[in-house]
């Protein structure tokens, strides 16, 4: 397994797509980075060659900000919304939905999947005594 900026990329998978499992890097970047670097995006990523892959690690540490830097970076942003009070900053504090969605229904996964319906906690009847 081909290892680049401490991820593990899948073997059997394309190279376009494999380098998509490195945090910060989508379909579109990929694209960019393989067009850069001349490598093939439809050859496996075991058929690599080892300087195909030192080609890959250094446009992609070099150009790009990635995996620990990229999520501490968006900790850091998610913080300052935090400490100067702004509505984003307020949602997140709630884990509520911050970009708007309503939240009437919907955001069973923000909530904790809570379900407030009248069927959904019915206690049985009563037995006779």
């Amino acid at each position: 397994m081909p290892r680049i900026a401490g991820v593990s990329i899948p073997e059997n998978k394309r190279v376009e797509i494999a380098i998509t499992y490195i945090y910060g890097i989508g379909n579109s970047l990929s694209k960019e980075i393989l067009k850069e670097t001349k490598i093939d995006p439809n050859k496996k990523a075991k058929d690599l060659t080892p300087a195909e892959v030192n080609s890959l690690k250094e446009v992609i540490e070099k150009t790009h900000k990635i995996e620990g830097d990229l999520r501490r970076q968006v900790m850091i942003n998610i913080k300052r919304l935090k400490d100067i009070g702004t509505w984003r900053g307020l949602r997140h504090i709630k884990k509520l939905p911050v970009r708007g969605q309503r939240t009437k229904t919907n955001t069973r996964t923000v909530r904790g999947n809570v379900r407030k319906t009248m069927g959904s906690g019915r206690k049985p009847a009563a037995a006779p005594t």
